[in-house]
């Protein structure tokens, strides 16, 4: 029976060879033959293929240490610190799910003037961090991740850019910041100043929310605790909390003071906060916006600003020296 079966496949290949005519033929193909499958079949929109972020090229960075780009996107499919409502480690796979509009091929922004996935930067999506879910503290093996997808400037192949790789992740929850500021901070050897877009100061005391049976230091909420500058829209609930974030230097400006002074107005004081000469690290909370406009997230808060007053902002910080961001509880 065996003997029968194994007969059986060496004919179907046989036939398959004979009636194609192209085994092994793939080596002797022309560029002509190659551009001509690509105009045929290369083409993806954005309901089809596998997805990645805006349909970037995609690899596992972490297994590829050679692999050269000036930008990653980098997921960070975590959720195990969330103090309220789970789910942020679907973060990562949604967010690319909805970037599928974008591609290099209808990239261009009349309003920047320039199509970012075919300017200066060579953007890859590296895929994910391999965190584990069963571990409150798997700050380590994110550091770990971050640090090898990032090198110095002159680590890489000269004609790929001679800036330090920048990192963009997706979250995941907020905790995923400080291991990616660690890394960072291995690459560049010098202060980063972190600017904060949330509707929650994330500077708890660990021992916010005591328990008997104990607490963890490592959560989405005590992230930035001891860190030292920030800007966070919505102050605490409480005087505590705020004196608490005021006696770590962090500085902050009120969600509701774009009612006074506007988008400009922020953006101003931003500037203002920031040492616009040194490192900055950008995390958006995706919170900060209200829950009109962003229901799906951890600890959704009301009167949040709308992507029409984010948006902006961000676009009047272009010039800020940044080196990673992310995108986090989504």
């Amino acid at each position: 029976m065996q003997s029968y079966r194994l007969l059986t496949l060496i004919l179907l290949g046989a036939t398959s060879f004979a009636f194609t005519g192209h085994y092994h033929e793939a080596e002797g193909w022309t560029k002509e033959d190659l551009a001509e499958l690509e105009a045929k079949g290369g083409q993806n929109y954005a309901f089809s293929g596998i997805s990645t972020f805006a349909n970037l090229e995609h690899t596992r960075c972490l297994l590829n240490p050679r692999e050269t780009f000036d930008i990653a996107v980098l997921g960070a499919p975590y959720d195990t610190s969330v103090g309220y409502r789970p789910g942020a480690r679907f973060g990562p796979r949604a967010i690319r799910h909805v970037s599928g509009r974008q591609s290099s091929f209808r990239g261009f922004n009349p309003r920047a003037g320039i199509n970012p996935y075919q300017s200066w930067a060579k953007i890859i999506d590296c895929r994910d961090i391999p965190v584990t879910p069963f571990d409150n503290d798997s700050s380590s093996q994110a550091t770990w991740s971050s640090s090898n997808c990032i090198r110095k400037g002159e680590d890489l192949d000269p004609h790929v850019g001679s800036l330090p790789q920048q990192l963009v992740t997706l979250g995941g929850d907020h905790s995923l910041s400080l291991p990616t500021l660690r890394a960072l901070k291995e690459v560049h050897n010098r202060p980063i100043q972190v600017l904060h877009f949330d509707a929650h100061m994330d500077t708890w005391h660990p021992e916010a929310y005591p328990s008997y049976w104990g607490t963890t230091h490592f959560t989405h909420g005590s992230i930035f605790w001891a860190t030292r500058l920030c800007w966070s829209p919505l102050p605490g609930t409480g005087r505590k909390d705020n004196d608490e974030d005021t006696a770590q230097d962090w500085l902050r400006i009120p969600a509701e003071e774009i009612d006074n002074i506007g988008t400009r107005g922020i953006i101003n004081q931003i500037l203002d906060m920031l040492e616009t000469e040194q490192l900055v690290y950008l995390s958006v909370d995706i919170d900060v916006l209200d829950p009109a406009f962003a229901p799906g997230t951890g600890t959704p808060e009301p009167r949040g600003w709308s992507s029409r007053e984010l948006i902006p902002i961000l676009r009047g910080l272009e010039d800020l020296n940044l080196v990673g961001a992310d995108v986090v509880e989504v």
